[in-house]
């Protein structure tokens, strides 16, 4: 080996050594000067926790002498409020001791005046012992003189006054039963005027909802807003035209025209629906198009005036009446137009004049003017017979007419016999089958509630409902049911219906309990 080679080597490995020492001796010294921090730190942090511990100790320590006092204090408040209470118990029952000791002193003396009273009380029932025996004794004597002098023994005075008495008393009887008969006269017609207020009270909202309002189709809400216009000039200017309300309200598709006036009402509903077709709703087309729409009503009214009085054969008549002839196409009375009732009970009167000999051309015109005061019973005061009756008049109808019109309904005292013809022929018109007639709708629901309540009873097969609701008919099983228990389900049902519903006139029932027996002949 090269010496100088070598010789490197050797410096390299000396220096390495001594780098190693090196580096060793400062990991060393940087390990121990650690090691005496971190042993600094751990006895300063002993320090510190052993300080808290101390403070925390004593804080514990003065929060138990606080709550000590505390507990101390509530317990010596407690005990004072308990011997005040027991103070005023105490009182309480001292007061009470006094007032039973009073309370004792009075019954005491309650008893001896009870005592005393008593003695006084038998005292004065022996007085009245021996005056009753002393009036016997007077009446004995009394009873003995009468009859010696009237003669007839005490037998025959006592039937004598008996039958006196039993004639004044028949006749005090028949005073009071009289008297009762009127008394309970009065008040059956005053009750029955409360149960009929209260009838007409019940039923008066639905007919008049039913005879005083229309309903106009409306193909969207954008046109309910534009029939109602902007801050609602569109709508008050049909309401002033037409003289009716509208009511657009929810309900979809529908708009309500209502008023009293079945003409103006007939007036709002068309125009409203030409208002909807055209598209333009603003306030000069609704004036032009309600205008319009009356000129062509009335046209109507006295088109049906004049064919009313042609299909009777009644010339002459006047244009008003014509006219007031013609309303009566948009009037209904019980669901029957007045116009062809009056048509109806035209024909009747001449029909029933020409058999007995009459006038059959003036029983028809008494007949068909009878109801005219219908058409104007809104807008006059008085009921439609005397509004009737002075039109007539006016417009120099003969007397027979006017005392028709005024009195078919028994208003005044009937003084010709046309009028009783009129009032003959009205209620035939009015009692025809089907002439008054309730709604579908609530003619099949009352039928329907009739047949559905006499199915609720045990043993019911079948019910029918007949006569428009006026009898319904219960087929029960013979093999279930007895004739007993028969007669018992159709008294439930009749007070059942009684007491549930509520209808015009009477409902018979009738329950059939039959056996049926089929044999087939081979």
């Amino acid at each position: 080996m090269n010496p100088e080679i070598a010789k490197t080597i050797l410096y390299c490995l000396i220096f390495f050594f001594l780098g190693a020492a090196a580096v060793l001796g400062y990991v060393h010294r940087q390990t121990t000067q650690r090691a005496a921090r971190l042993q600094a730190e751990s006895e300063a942090m002993l320090v510190t926790s052993r300080r808290e511990a101390d403070n925390q100790a004593a804080q514990i320590v003065l929060d138990a002498r606080e709550k000590a006092l505390s507990i101390k204090s509530d317990t010596e408040r407690e005990l004072t409020a308990l011997k005040e209470k027991e103070q005023v118990r105490d009182r309480k029952l001292d007061a009470r001791e006094d007032q039973i000791a009073a309370n004792q002193d009075a019954l005491r003396k309650a008893q001896n005046g009870l005592e005393s009273s008593q003695a006084r009380l038998a005292a004065q029932m022996r007085t009245l012992t021996d005056q009753r025996s002393e009036l016997d004794r007077l009446v004995q004597e009394n009873q003995r003189a009468l009859e010696h002098v009237s003669g007839m023994t005490r037998e025959e005075a006592s039937t004598q006054l008996i039958e006196s008495v039993h004639v004044d008393l028949e006749h005090e009887i028949g005073t009071a039963v009289l008297k009762q008969q009127r008394e309970l006269a009065r008040r059956v017609d005053n009750q029955a005027r409360e149960m009929l207020l209260t009838a007409m009270q019940r039923y008066s909202s639905a007919h008049t909802a039913d005879t005083t309002t229309s309903t106009v189709g409306v193909p969207t809400d954008d046109m309910k807003g534009r029939i109602i216009g902007r801050e609602g000039r569109n709508i008050r200017a049909f309401e002033k035209a037409t003289g009716v309300d509208l009511i657009i309200d929810d309900t979809p598709g529908v708009v309500v025209v209502s008023g009293f006036d079945p003409v103006r009402r007939e007036v709002a509903r068309i125009a409203l629906e030409k208002l909807i077709a055209d598209g333009r709703i603003h306030p000069s087309k609704i004036e032009e198009l309600v205008e319009q729409t009356n000129n062509e009503i009335q046209d109507f009214i006295i088109q049906k005036g004049h064919e009313a009085a042609g299909e009777v054969n009644v010339p002459g008549l006047h244009d008003r009446i014509i006219e007031m002839l013609g309303r009566l196409h948009f009037r209904t009375s019980y669901s029957q137009n007045v116009l062809r009732h009056s048509v109806e009970v035209a024909f009747l009167s001449g029909m029933m004049a020409e058999m007995i000999g009459m006038d059959g051309d003036l029983a028809r015109r008494a007949g068909l003017l009878h109801d005219i005061g219908k058409a104007a019973d809104h807008e006059l005061e008085g009921g439609h017979p005397k509004i009737g009756g002075d039109l007539l008049q006016r417009h120099r109808e003969p007397d027979e007419v006017v005392h028709a019109a005024r009195g078919h309904h028994d208003e005044i005292v009937t003084e010709k016999p046309y009028t009783m013809l009129v009032a003959t022929a009205d209620a035939c018109s009015a009692s025809r089958p089907g002439a008054r007639r309730e709604s579908l709708e609530r003619y099949v629901k009352r039928m329907e509630e009739l047949e559905a309540i006499a199915q609720r009873f045990d043993g019911v097969q079948q019910a029918f409902a007949i006569s428009a609701g006026r009898e319904l008919r219960v087929i029960v099983g013979s093999g279930q049911i007895s004739d007993e228990r028969a007669a018992a389900i159709c008294r439930d049902i009749a007070l059942t219906f009684e007491k549930e519903l509520t209808y015009p006139g009477e409902i018979k029932v009738t329950v059939v309990r039959e056996s049926r027996f089929t044999s087939t002949a081979k």
